[in-house]
């Protein structure tokens, strides 16, 4: 068994998918194939369930999985040890809410680059559980989102504070009337959809038609053509309230702050990439 073997395994039980994997990995199907099926066949058990809809981990698949998420873990970790230098290098994996990248890390990030060019910054956008899953699963070196939580594998640190708002359409309405309009959200995963449905069953208010949109531009542009209400960082709508195309009205206290955190895993080996930028997040001296 190799590790190239495992990061295959690990890839199809991913991505429930031969072709899926194979796109990700940037491989040829077959060769996917033949590799999960000389797997099989060297530990002499099933590996997968194959179904019309994909590929499902069996309990051995299961347990294989755990052990190769730890073993392809430490291969990483040892390749960054070996590559540690005192000058900031190589890739620094990050995560973020759509609003955190948005409004928060262009200029963190920009001044990063500048004072270490050769580290390899990434962005991924995401929903808070998945963000989480992916630090979890060392997929990312770190993920801004909306906290607490409370994980033993997980260190948080501070990041940015956020002032919730619901916003409409330019209109004169109270925030009873606005609650019972159409609601638009990113999707289930969202943290500001879970704070406004509760606000909702507080109000002793129905839940309406939730419309669910794939980017923030796209809810923006939705509520200010007059489709429903939402509820977003007022960091974040502050430039189409000042031109007069969305109106944002406060809510309650309870509901009203959220705080986002940068989190990563306890036990991730702290390149000094990734010791920099919690340096310049923890300062917070970017311009």
């Amino acid at each position: 068994m190799e590790s190239g073997d495992l990061r295959i395994f690990q890839a199809v039980a991913r991505e429930g998918s031969i072709t899926k994997a194979a796109q990700a990995l940037n491989y040829v199907q077959s060769n996917v194939t033949n590799r999960i099926q000389q797997l099989e066949s060297e530990l002499n058990t099933t590996l997968f369930y194959r179904t019309n809809r994909g590929m499902t981990l069996t309990a051995a698949g299961e347990n294989l999985l755990n052990y190769a998420e730890r073993i392809l873990h430490l291969l990483d970790e040892a390749k960054k040890s070996a590559q540690f230098a005192d000058e900031p290098k190589g890739p620094l994996r990050l995560g973020a809410l759509e609003t955190t990248a948005a409004t928060h890390l262009p200029n963190l990030l920009a001044t990063y680059h500048q004072r270490f060019p050769e580290v390899k910054l990434s962005l991924i956008t995401g929903f808070t559980n998945d963000l989480v899953q992916k630090v979890l699963r060392y997929d990312l070196d770190g993920a801004f989102i909306t906290g607490p939580i409370d994980h033993p594998d997980i260190h948080q640190l501070p990041a940015f504070e956020e002032e919730l708002v619901l916003i409409s359409e330019p209109c004169e309405c109270n925030l009873k009337e606005l609650l019972k309009k159409p609601l638009l959200f990113c999707g289930t995963g969202c943290s500001h959809r879970t704070r406004l449905e509760r606000l909702l069953r507080e109000e002793g208010i129905s839940e309406n038609n939730i419309m669910e949109f794939g980017t923030i531009e796209a809810i923006l542009r939705g509520v200010s053509a007059g489709l429903g209400v939402s509820l977003l960082p007022k960091s974040t709508v502050l430039d189409m309230e000042q031109s007069g195309r969305i109106r944002s009205y406060r809510i309650p206290e309870a509901y009203r702050t959220t705080n986002v955190l940068f989190i990563y895993r306890r036990d991730l080996f702290l390149t000094n990439a990734f010791q920099k930028f919690i340096d310049c997040l923890k300062k917070r001296d970017w311009n």
